[in-house]
This record gives structure tokens, C-alpha cells and sequence, in this order.
């Protein structure tokens, strides 16, 4: 089951346990993790060793399983109540993406009605892998929605990790690149670096680089001078959430890329598949926004880079309003504005 074809890298995935790339020894090293307990999966996504918003969300399915299996309990009260004690903490390791959340819902409810003779460990299990396939196939779709977008484009800028490694395979905002890779039509693509934990620098140039697409990693400040010079033509990033008014929050910088695409007549794309909308909150004012440590800005390399006593503020998001989004590419297809009617009719 593991996957390791190009655009088919995947962070997450059960090989009679669960298994994680650990994304916090990128690029220097390739080590997959097996946690065996419901405190190591929980710590994997606190410390970001597993992070974007779908592979999150699968983790923590996954999760539910790990935690039975570290207690020996396949069926019962005792085993739904371990599920139950579970999810609660797994809830609380990362508070913005809304697909964690969706991912130990939907698990406990397959849990919840399955038939008669099936254990809860078994109907865990098959519905964590249910929803690893489904987001698979999901990116995939979002790959053949928004190739023919990016098609002939001189180059493509995108931010963080919204690719293989942030899912089950194929990405997000890479799954069009990947899929124009296939078609044998590659597109440059620019990466922001991502201060302050180099997610594009260190994830995103790695995986395209190793699938054979054209990367190039500009610093976060340079996205300006690259779309005044001609080098890219659209921009896409993905999403952690996105609300009915079609507020995108993603990861720090984001809507400052927004602002610029806007400012220099750049289509500014957002990629993301179903589980990833939260039609249930209006605005981005609903949002919550993740505060990282310290530290993450105030050393780098083991060296400290602010002065001791200096406030520091690290917002791990930002919210990007409905207002600067040219188009969402889901599973479903492409939705343009006017978001609210748009985003109504699409989830029926």
C-alpha cells in the first residue's frame, strides 16, 4: 500500500500500523515513522512531523486505530469509549484545519452504524482507509480541473506545502503541475520559501524536484519582484478552511499573496478538495487562527535572531478574503464567483 510513484507520494498511510513521513527532517532525510501510540500520533502532528490539512485529517483517522491497537481493544463498550477518549485529543492538536475534525467525525460515525458481526477496530480501520483512497482520488480530480488553468503558463508561483506530502498523494495546489507533468507539459513553478518553518523550501522544491518538475525557491519577500518580472502567470495555494462566503484560511503569507496577485492582474487560485470546506461558518471572522511557539521566529539554525525581551507574534494562518479568489478547484470542478450561490449549489 505505500505509495511512491511520482505525484503518488503520500505523508500518510497504514501498512499494518500506521506509518509517517516525519516532514520535520526534510530535505536531509527520508525517515517514516510508525507510531504505536495515541500520544505519538498526537505529538506527529503537534510538532508538524505530519502536517497539511488533508493529511491531518488522515493521521488522526488513523490515529483512532493506533489508539485501540495500543490498549489491545477491538470491539465493545470499552473500545468505543477508548475512540471516544481519543478523538478528544486528537482534537485538540491543531485547531484550524477543518479536515482533522471532518477525518475522526466521519470515523467514529461509520463506527456508530456499522453492521452487526463487524468489530469497532474493524469498521475504524476500513473507514480510515476509505477516507485515505477517497482523498486520493479527490486530489486527483482537482489535478484534471486545474490543469487546463495552468496550461502554457511561462511559470506558477504557489506557498507552503500544499502537494503530495500534505495528502495522501498528489497534493492539492500541485496536483495540476503533477498532472501536466504526466501530460508531458511541465510548468515552471516558483516556491516562496515560507518563513518560518521553510515548508516551500523544504517540502514543496523537494517533492517536485523529485517528480522532475521545474522548481525554483524564491524568499517570501521576493513574490512581488517575481510577478513584476514577467515569470509567472497565475498564482495557487491550497487551503485549511474555507468558509460558505468563500474565505480561504491558509498557511502565514498567503493573503499577501492574494493582495499582490490582484495588484498585478495575476489569477489567484485556491485548491482543495471537498472535506476542506466548512460551509457551516460564514466568514473567516469564524476561524480560529493557530499560534505557533516562540521560537519558530526567534531563532533559526540554533542561533537566536530576535532580542530576548521582543515581543513576537506567530500567526501560523491568515485569511484570505472570497473577494481576492479568482476561482476554488475542487474535486467537483472549478467554482467562480459569486462564491455564496456557487459554493450552495456545489455541496447541494
Amino acid at each position: 500500500m505505500r505509495p511512491d510513484a511520482a505525484g503518488g507520494l503520500a505523508a500518510v498511510w497504514w501498512d499494518g500500523g500506521l506509518r509517517l513521513v516525519d516532514q520535520t527532517r526534510l530535505p536531509e532525510a527520508y525517515q517514516v515513522l510508525a507510531p504505536t501510540t495515541l500520544e505519538a500520533v498526537a505529538e506527529a502532528i503537534e510538532r508538524l512531523r505530519v502536517r497539511g490539512a488533508p493529511a491531518i485529517g488522515i493521521a488522526a483517522a488513523f490515529g483512532l486505530v493506533t489508539a485501540l491497537d495500543e490498549v489491545g481493544g477491538t470491539d465493545g463498550p470499552a473500545a468505543e469509549a477508548r475512540l471516544e477518549a481519543a478523538a478528544a485529543r486528537l482534537r485538540r492538536t491543531r485547531p484550524t484545519a477543518v479536515n482533522l475534525f471532518w477525518a475522526l467525525d466521519r470515523v467514529l460515525a461509520e463506527v456508530a452504524a456499522r453492521p452487526a458481526g463487524e468489530t469497532v477496530r474493524a469498521a475504524a480501520l476500513a473507514g480510515a482507509g476509505r477516507l485515505w483512497a477517497e482523498e486520493r482520488e479527490r486530489c486527483r480530480r482537482i489535478g484534471e480541473a486545474g490543469a487546463p488553468l495552468l496550461a502554457g503558463s511561462r511559470g506558477v508561483l504557489t506557498h507552503c506545502n500544499a502537494g503530495a506530502l500534505g495528502t495522501s498523494g498528489y497534493g492539492t495546489a500541485t496536483a495540476p503541475l503533477y498532472r501536466l507533468r504526466e501530460q508531458g507539459r511541465p510548468v515552471p513553478v516558483f516556491v516562496d520559501e515560507t518563513r518560518p518553518l521553510l515548508q516551500g523550501a523544504r517540502l514543496t522544491a523537494w517533492e517536485l524536484d523529485r517528480a522532475g518538475i521545474p522548481v525554483t525557491v524564491v524568499v517570501d519577500g521576493a513574490a512581488a519582484t517575481v510577478m513584476r518580472r514577467g515569470l509567472v502567470d497565475a498564482v495557487i495555494v491550497g487551503a485549511d478552511r474555507i468558509t460558505a462566503r468563500g474565505d480561504v484560511a491558509n498557511k502565514i503569507g498567503t493573503y499577501g499573496l492574494a493582495v499582490l496577485a490582484r495588484a498585478h492582474g495575476i489569477p489567484f487560485y485556491v485548491a482543495a478538495p471537498r472535506s476542506t470546506f466548512d460551509l457551516a461558518r460564514e466568514t473567516g471572522e469564524e476561524i480560529v487562527v493557530e499560534e505557533r511557539p516562540r521560537e519558530d521566529v526567534a531563532s533559526c539554525g540554533g542561533r537566536r535572531t530576535v532580542p530576548e525581551g521582543v515581543a513576537v507574534r506567530n500567526w501560523a494562518f491568515d485569511v484570505t478574503p472570497a473577494e481576492y479568489v479568482t476561482a476554488f478547484i475542487t474535486d467537483g470542478g472549478v467554482i467562480r464567483p459569486p462564491f455564496p450561490e456557487a459554493l450552495r449549489a456545489w455541496a447541494g
